[in-house]
């Protein structure tokens, strides 16, 4: 029988993606690095007048579960593979080749917990406060700032006030499991929702689950939230990723992609109206955080930070920590946080104009895997290839865009009035 090329080719490009989702399946960054409750214990036993004691030594003695330079070796064998057998520029065969070498590069971030390289490493992978999103405009701490501006407008507002959290985690799991049925049945896809003693934050998400913490209470606008950013985009990205036949590294996320997850997730929080001022106050804050920690706050200085911007002790404790973890605490940040916001102004942006040059069928695939901006057009020639396969699960408001398109078409001309005028035009009204 004569040989069938593009199966091989199919086949060549499948065999290649296993490889890399077999490769980085122990890497658990947020594991890796995170604070042991003890640590925590012993800072407000001191009054929390001490920095945390953490040190290169502290990450030293938890050892990664994984040999870092075997895993290191493999990544930079299957990315000799994809050359050699896809050539140097193939289109998926480049996408593969960066994601192993981003997934080497959170091994060697890994390698250095507790030393300035960690920051270094970190900052190259999500980036820092002071980028610019393009060149002589704004950078991410001046969206930080602005938006610090506004929300403190609204601060006193009886209107804006928090709901209270009258649910406990069991009901709550009930609530969720229930939506989260609705969302995924159709599909025949299962989420489960769970109650969970093992985690730190109130809600924790993962490949087809969602965790909340035992003692957590919740609200309605909680469950929310959870639905949508949680759900709809993390887990749904993963369920349709996972039915990927041939391009199966779209089911995992190297940081690239956690930039563009999480500026989707906090679009689909904004489309819905699922978002409050409080939650982006802490996105905000997050942002101001890591700029201090950047700039040579320690620890206490953004606990301290966090204290003033009305949080209780833990939550100041759990806000600074996810600056520092995999750090020291008077080190640079680890400085994930800013992919919310910076993740939202570039999706944003990108639907906005795939909207007004026509290109509607661009914006789906955002959801078709843990993707990449930078990719979307190669992607969008191997979903016409056959080679990646259109999202399974799209949330409503991208299965049917007629309504986000309409926004996008007004926005475009929204943003290009000047601020400042329409401030001393309006003086008079307000």
């Amino acid at each position: 029988m004569a040989a069938n090329p593009e199966a091989n080719y199919r086949n060549t490009i499948r065999s290649l993606s296993d490889r890399i989702v077999t490769a980085q399946a122990p890497i658990r960054i947020l594991d890796a690095i995170k604070w042991d409750n003890d640590i925590q214990l012993q800072f407000f036993a001191d009054g929390a007048k001490e920095l945390p004691r953490v040190d290169r030594a502290y990450y030293e003695q938890r050892p990664l579960e994984f040999d870092p330079s075997a895993v290191k070796e493999e990544l930079h064998d299957i990315e000799r593979d994809v050359v050699r057998q896809l050539g140097k520029f193939n289109p998926v065969g480049q996408i593969m080749s960066r994601v192993c070498r981003e997934y080497r590069m959170v091994v060697r971030m890994l390698e250095a917990r507790g030393l300035p390289e960690f920051n270094s490493i970190s900052e190259e992978l999500y980036g820092a406060s002071t980028d610019a999103f393009h060149a002589g405009e704004a950078t991410l701490l001046d969206f930080g700032e602005m938006m610090a501006e506004a929300l403190k407008n609204v601060d006193n507002s009886p209107l804006v006030e928090d709901d209270p959290r009258e649910i406990a985690a069991q009901e709550a799991v009930q609530i969720l499991q229930e939506r989260l049925d609705s969302a995924f049945s159709i599909h025949d896809e299962t989420v489960r929702v769970m109650v969970s003693d093992g985690i730190v934050a109130d809600a924790a998400a993962g490949s087809g689950y969602v965790k909340l913490r035992a003692d957590a209470m919740f609200n309605m606008r909680d469950l929310r939230l959870l639905e949508i950013h949680e759900g709809w985009v993390h887990i749904g990205t993963t369920i349709n990723g996972s039915k990927q036949p041939i391009c199966t590294f779209l089911s995992k996320g190297p940081p690239s992609s956690t930039v563009t997850q999480e500026g989707l997730a906090v679009l689909m929080e904004l489309i819905t109206f699922a978002s409050y001022p409080a939650r982006l106050r802490k996105t905000t804050n997050r942002i101001r955080a890591v700029h201090m920690a950047e700039e040579g706050a320690d620890f206490i200085q953004v606990y301290r930070f966090f204290q003033e911007h009305g949080y209780n002790e833990e939550v100041s404790y759990q806000n600074a920590m996810r600056v520092f973890r995999g750090s020291v605490p008077d080190g640079g940040p680890f400085t994930k946080d800013l992919s919310y916001n910076k993740g939202f102004i570039l999706v944003y942006n990108y639907i906005r104009l795939a909207v007004v040059q026509g290109m509607l069928d661009r914006i789906p695939l955002l959801f078709c895997g843990k993707t990449t901006l930078e990719d979307m057009r190669t992607l969008h020639q191997l979903v016409q290839e056959g080679i990646v396969e259109p999202p399974r699960f799209l949330p409503p408001q991208f299965a049917d865009m007629k309504a986000l398109i309409a926004w996008m078409c007004y926005a475009n001309f929204i943003n290009r009035l000047d601020l400042q005028r329409v401030d001393l035009d309006y003086a008079n009204i307000l």
